[in-house]
């Protein structure tokens, strides 16, 4: 088969499963979510494997020790963070008014030299005049925003009962699906796609499994300094912070800039507001020069960018399942991009062909540059 068929194969396929992410959206989401969960569970399962203990007994303990595992979390953390989420969504206004309070000087300054006055932008932002159409779009919108909130009820409940089915039945039969990936592979590159796949799983794996990780010992850790700061809903921002953790940089930074904003509303002390941003510092701190390297390793190769911006990507696109493959969709690139920057310095398109005169040598090096 010639290069052209071979890009037209392959593009194909992307194009079919784009298709299907775009068809299907959140629809796909407990699958997929399934599938991540065997796949991230199947080293446990291979060791228990080895120890004779059949594969369907492997997968409900496997299973039941990590829901029971998540509901632990719920019940430790969730009455707290869910008593300062209210208390957070009440004391919005009074939060909104100190920030427009404090933040009047500048904005006077700003309506004197350029003429516009942000105060009543922001006040029509917050409180816009009502039109003729107001009733019917307010009732347009309670009727749109009623059929959401059953739609994400809907959803939330067949990601609750399907998402551990397909996680189980995943476990169970992970060989048999291997084996059936393994013989769709074409028998002339069959030990080529093993290595880029080998390559693709260390990164997925290693990013994925050791992300988690840091992002839980993060979460506890914020979540415990911040309460002992007696930062107000220090607990809801330090839970926060480590969830989004799972993306590098990216929990610290949102982290801190909730954390020094609430604690400088809080007391309006510098002294306090640096605190709790030393508490973020020494977070980061522990997070890229202990937990990272010890537990992601040096060797996985995804850049903290790259994932943002995958995450992104994915989310902008085709929300939920985007961002869940995000990742592995990173991982995929990342390995492809390599393989073909290789294959590229090893063609006569980079390298400077043995049988070209020396004269053309003599011409690239000596050619100013613009």
């Amino acid at each position: 088969m010639s290069t052209k068929w071979h890009v037209i194969f392959w593009g194909a396929l992307v194009g079919v499963f784009v298709a299907v992410l775009w068809a299907f959206g959140d629809l796909l989401a407990p699958f997929i979510l399934g599938l991540i969960i065997a796949y991230l569970f199947n080293p446990v399962m291979r060791r228990l494997s080895h120890k004779k203990i059949p594969r369907g007994i492997s997968a409900l303990f496997i299973l039941g020790t990590f829901i029971l595992f998540i509901a632990g979390l719920v019940v430790a953390f969730g009455p707290g963070a869910l008593h300062q989420t209210q208390a957070l969504i009440e004391n919005a206004p009074k939060f909104l008014d100190k920030f427009m309070d404090y933040s009047k000087p500048y904005l006077s300054w700003f309506k004197k030299n350029t003429g516009q006055d942000p105060i009543e932008h922001i006040n029509g932002l917050i409180n816009p005049a009502p039109s003729p159409q107001s009733a019917e779009a307010t009732g347009g919108g309670l009727m749109g925003g009623i059929a959401m909130g059953g739609r994400m009820v809907v959803n939330l409940v067949t990601m609750v009962v399907l998402t551990p089915i397909v996680a189980f039945f995943m476990l169970k039969e992970w060989p048999n699906v291997v084996k059936w990936v393994e013989d769709l592979y074409p028998r002339q590159y069959e030990h080529l796609i093993r290595g880029l796949l080998r390559k693709i799983d260390k990164k997925v794996s290693g990013f994925i499994r050791g992300q988690i990780t840091v992002a839980f010992f993060l979460g506890v850790f914020y979540s415990i300094a911040l309460a002992i700061a007696d930062l107000n809903y220090g607990f809801l921002i330090g839970l926060g912070a480590g969830i989004f953790s799972v993306v590098p940089l990216v929990g610290s930074t949102l982290g801190l800039a909730v954390g020094i904003s609430v604690a400088w509303f809080q007391t309006g002390d510098m002294h306090y507001v640096l605190t709790i941003a030393a508490i973020f510092a020494f977070g980061q701190f522990i997070e890229g020069n202990i937990l990272t390297p010890k537990i992601v390793g040096n060797s996985v190769g995804l850049h903290p960018l790259w994932i943002m911006f995958a995450i992104l990507v994915g989310g902008g696109l085709f929300g939920i399942t985007g961002m869940m493959v995000a990742v592995p969709m990173a991982a995929v690139i990342s390995v492809l991009g390599e393989f073909a920057l290789d294959k590229y310095k090893t063609s006569t398109l980079y390298k400077v062909p043995e049988s070209a005169p020396p004269e053309s040598t003599i011409i690239l090096e000596d050619t100013p540059l613009d």
